[in-house]
C-alpha cells in the first residue's frame, strides 16, 4: 500500500521507498551539517520524507549551491 507522501512533489509510495536528507550523511562534500543548515533554509527537517526522484533532485541543488558557495 502507498502510504507514504513526498514533501516536495506530493506523491505517494511505498514507506521501503522513503528517503530523507539524513541520506546525506555519506556523502563527502558538502558536509552533512552544511546540508542540513541549507534544507533547514528551505523548510526541509532531517525527518521530512521524499521519493528518489526529488531527493536526488535535492541532491543535485544542494552540491551545486555549496559549489557556488565556495567561489
Amino acid at each position: 500500500m502507498k502510504n507514504a507522501q513526498c514533501k516536495k512533489c506530493l506523491n505517494k509510495f511505498h514507506q521501503k521507498d522513503i528517503y530523507t536528507i539524513q541520506q546525506f550523511q555519506y556523502r563527502k562534500l558538502p558536509s552533512y551539517e552544511w546540508s542540513v543548515k541549507y534544507f533547514e533554509k528551505l523548510g526541509i527537517t532531517e525527518w521530512d520524507s521524499f521519493c528518489e526522484a526529488c531527493v536526488t533532485d535535492y541532491s543535485k541543488e544542494s552540491e551545486k549551491k555549496w559549489n557556488e558557495s565556495k567561489i
